[in-house]
């Protein structure tokens, strides 16, 4: 229901782009996320969408440098992340059916497959 595509092996600095498309009208009627899970620790937010009309919340480790955004006509969203660290290194997850908290969003109910996301110094 959930395609992350975009990840990839990068450079200290350089830029992602990543992708999730939705099988159906996820984006437009329910709250989604991007999350993270690093090797060993736990799956953590990184950003998302309270629902279909509201402005994206940011995890601090990624505000200034991650842009989350969505195309609701063709049920995509976007991860672009630049500057990239090799502290951000994780499998990435698009999410969505999600619950709204006051600074994060989740926890969510339908879950992608997961791109790789490795950043070399």
């Amino acid at each position: 229901q959930l395609v992350e595509s975009g990840g990839g092996t990068v450079r200290a600095g350089d830029s992602l782009n990543l992708t999730c498309e939705a099988s159906f009208g996820t984006f437009t009627s329910y709250a989604s996320a991007w999350y993270r899970q690093a090797p060993g620790k736990d799956r953590e937010f990184v950003s998302g969408f309270p629902w279909s009309g509201g402005s994206p919340f940011y995890a601090d480790s990624v505000k200034g440098r991650f842009t989350a955004s969505k195309d609701n006509a063709k049920n995509m969203a976007y991860l672009q992340m630049n500057n990239l660290k090799p502290e951000d290194t994780a499998v990435y997850f698009c999410a969505g059916s999600c619950y709204v908290g006051s600074t994060t969003i989740g926890p969510c109910d339908v879950w992608g497959q997961g791109t790789q996301v490795t950043v070399s110094t």
